[in-house]
């Protein structure tokens, strides 16, 4: 487990790295760029990555097929998926331009709304290379290739830091385009992420051989697996994803609508929210990580039809990511002015941003428990009990306590922080019962 799921979690914070990235460098800009730059993430996340979710069935068939040693299944898979990927890419887009106007109408701070708006449609050109992207990364992980998937988004980051350098600031012959330049940026690196992943699929299908019979083979190629679409599978991998889809949009539309509220608050609260936002987000690539190593260990010991392995692959996992989410906790607790120290400097957003750290340090263990378990359920082809936990526990709990406490109690920032703490104990909790009980109906 520790094997997949390290370069799966180094990938997950190379990924996310970006997004810091992007914060600190448009920390200079002032607090209106920080909140326009979370408040735009904020909405391309849940947006763009439910088009993701819609892939994640990904792991369920190509991993279940890789342990059962049909090697042709998992490639089907692939080009469907990309198939898949490239007729959800217009969706995301046109929602993503329709909120522009939208946040303007619910009184969006008209400092902040003024930056987000270019910015938004400067990351419009990533969407398509994202979702082609997830995938490659979907396959490549699910056959235990994932050393690439690690390269890729690392040095993405380097792609990106220098992107902003020449495109925010106007280095190297470009204008100076400030938040908007930090836009155009993440979308060459993302463009750039997909063509090295891409990359290692042709590399994959030329060097990696089975062993059969006692003689060695070949693989199928990409370009000799049947490439036009598979309906059956898209149906199979649309009732797998769909469900994952769900589960996504409403973790990360929860994210965007307390950030909407944080808008409505005063610069610095919005700022310290998307700092609070990004350190957490950050925090929370490591167990995301593990939960996809957990989906993929799960599903090729279900594939093999060993449910000691599945077990085994699955409290592995849960264990490791309660260990990391725990010291995280103590982290955020007890150094968090240097946390956000990081970021800003403004005294007010300090003070504001180490409040939703505090509050933050008791989440964490569950944020991981209920992030692992959703992998290792996913794994044994469940995907609904995850979307279902989410929706009450999200929106059905969380984010009424967050609205009360923050505008009607009058506690600001820390009430939607507080709301988001009795959203994931019940998410938490829930789903590792689930797991306890759908582990136990694998034959």
């Amino acid at each position: 487990m520790l094997a997949l799921a390290a370069p799966l979690a180094l990938a997950e914070l190379g990924a996310m790295a970006m997004g810091v990235v992007d914060t600190i460098m448009a920390g200079p800009l002032g607090p209106a760029a920080i909140g326009a730059g979370s408040l735009g993430a904020m909405v391309f996340y849940p947006i763009v990555i439910c088009g993701t979710g819609m892939l994640l069935g990904m792991d369920t068939l190509v991993a279940q097929a890789f342990g059962a040693g049909d090697r042709a299944d998992c490639r089907r898979t692939l080009v469907n998926g990309l198939w898949m990927g490239a007729g959800l890419t217009p969706a995301p887009m046109l929602a993503l331009w329709g909120l522009i106007p939208l946040l303007g109408a619910v009184g969006t701070n008209a400092g902040v709304l003024a930056l987000f708006a270019p910015y938004v449609k400067a990351l419009l050109w990533g969407v398509f290379p994202v979702l082609l992207g997830t995938a490659f990364r979907r396959y490549l992980q699910a056959i235990n290739v994932v050393k690439p998937i690690a390269f890729a988004l690392i040095s993405a980051n380097v792609v990106n830091i220098a992107g902003n350098y020449a495109l925010m600031y106007g280095h190297w012959g470009f204008r100076a385009m400030g938040l908007t330049g930090s836009g155009y940026s993440t979308s060459v690196a993302r463009v750039y992420m997909a063509a090295v992943l891409a990359g290692a699929v042709i590399w994959e299908g030329r060097a990696v051989r089975e062993e059969r019979s006692g003689r060695r083979k070949r693989l199928p190629h990409l370009t000799r697996t049947q490439l036009l679409p598979d309906i059956s599978r898209l149906q199979r991998m649309a009732a797998l994803g769909l469900p994952a889809a769900m589960q996504i949009l409403a973790e990360g539309a929860i994210f965007a609508v307390v950030t909407v509220f944080a808008s409505k608050l005063d610069e610095a609260s919005l700022a310290a929210h998307g700092i609070a936002v990004t350190v957490v987000s950050t925090t929370y690539m490591v167990p995301l990580g593990i939960s996809s190593a957990a989906a993929v260990r799960v599903g090729q010991a279900v594939g093999r039809k060993d449910r000691r392995g599945a077990a085994a692959a699955g409290w592995s996992a849960l264990t490791m990511g309660a260990v990391f989410m725990s010291a995280a906790g103590v982290a955020l607790w007890t150094v968090p002015r240097w946390i956000v120290g990081i970021i800003t400097r403004d005294a007010a957003v300090v003070t504001a941003g180490v409040a939703l750290l505090r509050i933050a340090a008791f989440f964490e263990l569950f944020d991981g428990l209920q992030t692992v378990a959703t992998g290792a359920l996913r794994g044994l082809g469940d995907t609904r009990s995850p979307m279902l936990a989410h929706l009450c526990g999200y929106w059905g709990a969380g984010l009424p306590v967050a609205y009360v406490l923050c505008f009607h109690f009058g506690w600001g920032a820390p009430g939607i922080w507080v709301g988001l703490l009795a959203a994931l104990i019940l998410i938490g909790t829930a789903l590792l019962a689930v797991w306890k009980l759908q582990l136990s109906r694998v034959r």
